[in-house]
């Protein structure tokens, strides 16, 4: 006869106890032990493997729900590695360096942050890819901002309200794909949704970033500017012919194409243009696709922005991602984030108030679940009944869960986004997050408004029987008999 074993969801103080223990590793070693964040993901793996087989799960469940979270998220690991090849090769062949040249000798430092926030969602809208974005056109800017005195975190946060930005509002992202499917709506009409908020958060982030701009012009040192320049030219062979890779990558990322041939396309094209263009050796000019690139050109600024790129660069990103990835599987597993929304259950009356637990929601998705996929996934499982409860169209989940999920995403440190983020242009990610002013301001408008009832959707609210069988299918889900 086979022995039965009820599977439970966790307390609120045993989820309290969990996450606390994982949240005072990762603060500790990233902030006070200077310890791998990679160490805190690995020992949270077994803080939330004691919780599951307390709450009755066997560990060759638990094992599962981590493996198929990795495998879930593999596809994140090989744009990651495609994109530090593409970095490399981009630098070798001169490419980078000819946008930072005519960058900055074009773009004055007045304009410099609202060009750098229009130029990049521009190049996200195009591609629907934030992380393509990042590593192209963001890359380019991070080196003109520097060229020009401007503080790498804020140039950072212009590229990544840009990028996010663009993202969003593509049809082509993979994000507004999943937000909008998950939560049962047309990606159209999840884009609708999103964009009066959108427009009015991006007009206002480009007046901050305008009047910020105006603040560094007085202060830049243009003879600085000068000696870069030269001394740019002094070590590549600055063409517009350089161009033209950037334009074939973003053509192909337009049309649709998948990310990681396309990117890893633009890696080949960048090991020609070095051997073509630049005069370097072939052999070199292939191993700038794993070993970053090295130059010592005697000006710092050249130095720190082109000594970079590469595959191997971006291989304790990956060990992050894969124990992130294996992390938020377990999270889902054992119950944790259900746990966590039943509490913002019971206070959700309202638009507004469904906005806050969405966000909140999605947002605490990104810290646990340590990646962008896993918040997008289960902040429409977990709020479409009180949306249903309360007679709110599904539009405004998608649109929610979207801004949490996605904006918040290379908020935390460990998450996939903040890990590439931080990896793809220089900068730490708690030293460029309080600089993403789309995504605060994106977030506050849309609080703002849910409580004043405006871009506010309603439909007839679910009925008793709807909400009944809701709760027995995640009943069933989450109370699964095994022998």
């Amino acid at each position: 006869m086979e022995k039965q074993t009820i599977v439970k969801l966790p307390s609120v103080m045993q989820v309290i106890i969990a996450l606390g223990i994982f949240l005072a590793l990762a603060f500790s070693f990233t902030s006070k032990l200077n310890l791998p964040i990679q160490l805190a993901l690995y020992i949270g793996w077994f803080v939330i493997i004691a919780l599951g087989i307390k709450l009755g799960h066997d560990y060759k469940s638990l094992e599962k729900a981590a493996t198929k979270g990795i495998a879930n998220g593999l596809g994140a690991v090989l744009i990651l590695l495609a994109v530090g090849s593409l970095v490399g090769t981009w630098i070798a062949g001169g490419i980078v360096p000819t946008i930072i040249y005519y960058g900055l000798e074009a773009i004055h430092p007045s304009i410099f942050l609202l060009a750098t926030m229009i130029i990049c969602s521009l190049t996200a809208l195009a591609t629907g890819t934030s992380w393509g974005a990042a590593g192209t056109a963001g890359i380019a800017m991070m080196g003109i901002g520097q060229g020009l005195g401007i503080p790498a975190p804020m140039t950072a946060g212009a590229v990544l309200s840009g990028c996010y930005f663009g993202d969003k509002m593509s049809p082509l992202s993979d994000s507004v794909i999943l937000a909008s499917s998950m939560s049962n709506v047309e990606i159209m009409e999840h884009i609708k949704g999103m964009l009066p908020i959108a427009l009015i958060s991006y007009i206002i982030t480009g007046i901050l970033f305008t009047a910020v701009g105006f603040h560094y012009a007085g202060s830049v040192d243009m003879s600085q500017v000068d000696s870069v320049i030269a001394a740019m030219d002094k070590q590549f062979v600055i063409s517009p012919l350089s161009f033209i890779p950037v334009i074939i990558v973003l053509v192909l990322l337009a049309f649709r194409l998948p990310s990681f041939p396309v990117i890893s396309f633009g890696s080949l094209l960048g090991i020609v243009w070095a051997i073509m263009v630049q005069g370097m050796d072939p052999l070199k000019a292939i191993n700038a696709a794993w070993a970053p690139f090295s130059i010592s050109s005697g000006v710092e600024f050249i130095d720190a922005i082109l000594n970079r790129g590469g595959m191997s660069s971006m291989l304790g990103s990956v060990a992050v991602i894969i124990f992130g990835l294996g992390f938020g599987g377990l999270l889902d597993k054992v119950g944790v984030l259900q746990t966590i929304a039943r509490l913002f259950e019971r206070r959700v009356n309202s638009a507004g108030s469904l906005a806050v637990s969405t966000i909140a929601t999605a947002f605490l998705g990104n810290v646990f679940g340590s990646a962008m996929y896993v918040s997008l996934i289960l902040t429409p499982k977990i709020c479409a009944k009180n949306y249903d409860r309360l007679g709110y169209q599904r539009k405004n989940l998608s649109r929610n869960a979207e801004f949490g999920g996605t904006l918040t995403s290379g908020m935390v440190p460990w998450s996939d986004n903040g890990i590439y983020m931080a990896s793809i242009l220089g900068v730490a990610t708690f030293s460029y997050a309080p600089f993403m002013w789309l995504s605060f301001v994106c977030i506050i408008v849309t609080i703002v408004t849910s409580y004043m009832g405006w871009f506010v959707d309603r439909c007839p609210p679910a009925s008793a029987e709807q909400l009944a069988e809701d709760d027995e299918d995640e009943l069933m889900t989450v109370k699964r008999l095994t022998s």
